[in-house]
């Protein structure tokens, strides 16, 4: 078995969500979550098939994002996950959704840090072992620190 890290390729304003599903109905399930969101959600996502033909299968409503999943997708290439690029929304928005298709087993990340996905590969084939999202803590926040994030917090509206 070989490890490998293999780092998600993205603009910073795209936000990802990297998981696991098990059935090609995925792509169209995914689809209707995905483009019910909200009006304005901009989104492209791929799902690697383990099985038959083994492609990647890929849907959006944003030829960019379709192309910026499609990449990342094939660069991971671990059978059966998927990934999903967002603009116009946050994972928030859309994550529960997403984890109550019933195809999709796991989550390994929704975020817009940089990502690193660890991929083990044998004679087989790659899965997704982990992923590492953003950087390691610095410290503790202070008083400061606090009230910064609760600033944020109702800036972009997700309190009152």
């Amino acid at each position: 078995m070989e490890i490998k890290v293999v780092r998600v390729e993205k603009p910073e304003d795209v936000n990802i969500i990297i998981g696991q599903a098990h059935f090609i109905k995925t792509v169209e399930d995914l689809y209707e979550v995905l483009i019910s969101a909200s009006p304005n959600i901009k989104f492209g996502f791929a799902f690697c098939e383990s099985s038959g033909k083994t492609l990647v299968r890929a849907e959006a409503n944003s030829e960019e994002l379709k192309k910026i999943s499609i990449k990342n997708a094939l660069n991971i290439g671990a059978g059966h996950t998927f990934f999903i690029a967002l603009r116009e929304t946050f994972p928030i928005n859309v994550l529960n959704a997403v984890k109550m298709v019933p195809e999709v087993c796991r989550i390994f990340c929704a975020t817009a840090n940089p990502v690193e996905v660890i991929v083990a590969e044998t004679s087989q084939g790659r899965g997704i072992l982990g992923v590492v999202d953003g950087f390691s803590p610095k410290g503790i926040e202070a008083e400061e620190d606090v009230r910064w994030r609760k600033d944020f917090l109702r800036k972009i509206g997700y309190k009152l």
